[in-house]
């Protein structure tokens, strides 16, 4: 399998004023290489909540789209302090978001779900150092 493209975005921790705009940026590039709207939308969901995830709850981190002649993989790492549960962590609702997070309407606990709902193939680790998410999406 024959990488054909890749692209890299770091995202900043508590950056609520630019929260989105890297899910956007990956959407902009799939549509230039001519994705179907259902990929498109996929990876716009698992991005946008791979990117608040590490916006609220690390210390910043990147995302990388890698594009394979059968398949798009997301990996998204973030810097600390890791999920002291991921299995918890997985369950639509549950979140750790702090109340002035909520407040802006972020925080409702469907990020690792949503992200988990949208990939073909999803594997995560998390430890202290940080989470690593490699999300994939099968090319039809």
């Amino acid at each position: 399998m024959k990488k054909i493209k890749s692209y890299s975005y770091r995202i900043n921790k508590n950056d609520f004023v630019n929260a989105g705009k890297v899910s956007s940026e990956i959407k902009k590039n799939l549509k230039k290489i001519g994705f179907t709207n259902k990929i498109i939308r996929k990876l716009a969901v698992i991005s946008y909540e791979g990117e608040m995830n590490i916006i609220i709850h690390s210390e910043g981190g990147g995302i990388e789209l890698e594009i394979y002649e059968d398949k798009i993989t997301l990996n998204i790492r973030d810097i600390g302090p890791g999920i002291d549960d991921v299995e918890l962590a997985m369950t639509e609702g549950y979140s750790t978001a702090p109340s002035e997070v909520r407040e802006l309407g972020f925080g409702a606990g469907m990020g690792l779900p949503n992200i988990n709902n949208c990939s073909d193939d999803f594997k995560i680790t998390s430890s202290e150092n940080g989470t690593k998410i490699e999300s994939t999406i099968y090319l039809e």
